[in-house]
């Protein structure tokens, strides 16, 4: 059951103001969001958003809206959908480690709210707790200011300046070795983010107690060039996932958009990627212990600097000098009634060529647990050499509830 400030919308859908608690701050909010990301998000109507290829999650003003992946568009848009759909998204992101939970009925959360924003900030409290329960560590680094004693570099000008009448101050730059360093500061913006976001739900008290066990830092705006700042060594390598969450939070964090009052997080992810690294997570699972070796966005030199990439490469030895390749496109749609566009067929034709190829395939996910194949392998301008074919493999178990993670053998199986 979804809290009632809660929105569930699938990918391409239509949002009308005015419905499920969509108010017209909200799209005005969404609007300038949009903006700030080149319009690549969503389409505004004059009544309402569109939503494109993104999935994931928005919270504004204590509305959430969650955008989920649909393969078929015919398909009824109630609460069981939803539901399926929330899971093979949820699902998807932990495979491809974007999100790291045991299996989607695992995730700790109560009956009030299930959506994919509580998901990411538990498992950053989580994180967190782990931390603090190892041990926070300590840093350099070096302070500027007036000191009793003379300890580092005295500097002359601000002590000139700032100490004639206390003689008995020194103002020095010094190093300090305390908790109060980049990475526990980074960690404190995201956790006050997660705190101003979370208040009213049962994730509130738990940023609450992480805040109080957690010690008093200095307040920053991290921003992606604070990030690379950020040290790597073996002693800080157990931050590595509460940062990368961290990252994940404050990068997409939005308050004060266009001198506005909204506080937005938006956490959007490109389906058409996210699918290409599911299958490609699939096949290597696949391939693990035979002879297919599996390479992903496997780029080669093509034009005066330009680069071209199939999504991915299998690669099977025949000899010592022969080698067996089959390229493959992901496309995150229904093909059913249509046909690839011109652009993708010449892009098949490039990718057999500079990777000697005889077969490519466009692959497409199916709603339909019966099929599993090709639908046919036509060549490319009665060539032999060039032949293109579509798949479609399900993206569901025999139950269409669960995803299926035998996608990578059945894929193989299909080749």
């Amino acid at each position: 059951m979804l809290a009632k400030n809660t929105i569930q919308v699938f990918e391409h859908n239509f949002l009308p103001i005015e419905k499920d608690g969509f108010e017209q701050h909200h799209f005005v909010a969404l609007s300038k969001l949009n903006a700030l990301h080149d319009y690549q998000y969503f389409d505004l109507k004059h009544n309402g958003v569109v939503f494109k290829q993104f999935v994931g999650v928005i919270q504004i003003d204590g509305l959430t809206i969650e955008i989920l992946p649909k393969v078929d568009k015919n398909e009824d848009d109630n609460e069981d959908s939803k539901k399926k759909w929330q899971s093979v998204l949820i699902e998807m992101l932990r495979v491809t480690k974007k999100l790291k939970i045991q299996q989607v009925g695992q995730a700790n959360v109560t009956k009030q709210s299930i959506h994919l924003l509580d998901i990411y900030f538990e498992w950053f409290l989580n994180e967190m707790q782990l931390l603090i329960h190892q041990g926070l560590i300590k840093q350099y680094y070096k302070e500027t200011g007036n000191v009793k004693a003379l300890k580092g570099k005295l500097e002359f000008a601000g002590h000139i300046q700032k100490n004639l009448v206390h003689k008995e101050r020194f103002y020095t730059t010094h190093q300090v070795y305390d908790k109060d360093h980049l990475i526990h500061q980074v960690l404190g913006q995201a956790l006050e983010i997660i705190s101003t976001l979370s208040k009213g739900n049962y994730l509130y008290s738990k940023c609450k107690t992480v805040q109080l066990d957690f010690p008093e830092v200095k307040a920053i705006n991290a921003n992606e060039n604070t990030f690379s700042k950020i040290p790597k060594s073996r002693k800080t390598a157990p931050y590595e996932n509460a940062l990368s969450i961290a990252r994940l939070i404050i990068l997409n964090y939005a308050p004060n958009i266009s001198s506005g009052s909204e506080k937005m997080l938006a956490l959007l992810f490109d389906m058409n990627s996210l699918w290409e690294e599911y299958v490609l997570v699939r096949l290597k699972q696949a391939c693990q212990d035979g002879d297919i070796e599996v390479y992903g966005q496997n780029s080669k030199g093509f034009w005066n600097g330009i680069t071209i990439c199939p999504d991915i490469v299998l690669e099977k030895k025949l000899d010592d000098y022969k080698k067996e390749v089959l390229i493959i496109d992901t496309k995150w749609k229904n093909i059913d009634q249509s046909k690839p566009s011109t652009h993708d067929l010449r892009q098949m034709y490039v990718y057999n060529e500079y990777w000697e190829s005889r077969k490519s395939v466009l692959l497409y996910p199916s709603n339909d647990k019966h099929f599993n194949g090709f639908i046919g392998f036509e060549k490319i301008h009665e060539n032999d050499h060039h032949q293109c074919g579509l798949a479609k493999v399900s993206v569901f178990k025999d139950d269409m509830n669960t995803l299926n993670a035998d996608l990578g053998k059945d894929i193989l199986q299909i080749f």
